[in-house]
């Protein structure tokens, strides 16, 4: 073997073994969503954008909000009812902390629905991951993605949509 090292053999051939035979690309960019209260704001065009624009034929696509009292949702988004139940159940799971049935709540210094928007943050999920084939997000015909806003003033939100390949 010529450049082999002497002092092992076997080195040169670990090399290889570290070495992938393919190239990793990775593109992460911020997108900021306004509310301007609770609900479910969709941002599927914008996702399918960045995966578009990336050049990314096969991988994932990571996608994380940037709050603890905001989350991520893949949901249906052919008809609006299901995201006015969703928002509806969600109230009536977790009311707001001036609600009676929510007196053990310590946790009001942004006033009485900042409590009940971290426990609906982490009952969903403020991390997705999407598989990509062919540069296209895998998603089903009536999927979309939504951040799911549980605060009742305006926000902007940050997603950070993350695509590896």
């Amino acid at each position: 073997m010529t450049g082999a090292d002497p002092c092992n053999p076997c080195r040169d051939w670990a090399d290889t073994l570290r070495t992938p035979s393919y190239q990793w690309t990775r593109m992460i960019d911020t997108l900021t969503v306004s509310t301007t209260g609770p609900g479910l704001y969709e941002f599927t065009r914008e996702a399918r954008r960045f995966v578009s624009e990336a050049g990314v034929s096969e991988g994932l696509l990571t996608v994380f909000v940037r709050h603890t009292s905001a989350s991520l949702l893949i949901q249906e988004n052919a008809d609006p009812d299901v995201l006015a139940d969703l928002k509806n159940f969600f109230r009536r799971l977790v009311p707001p902390a001036d609600d009676p049935s929510m007196r053990w709540v310590v946790h009001d210094t942004e006033g009485p629905d900042d409590m009940p928007a971290h426990i609906k943050a982490a009952l969903t999920q403020t991390s997705i991951g999407i598989p990509v084939s062919q540069g296209e997000m895998m998603l089903g015909t009536w999927q979309g993605l939504y951040l799911f806003e549980h605060r009742d003033r305006p926000h902007r939100r940050q997603i950070v949509l993350h695509l590896g390949g």
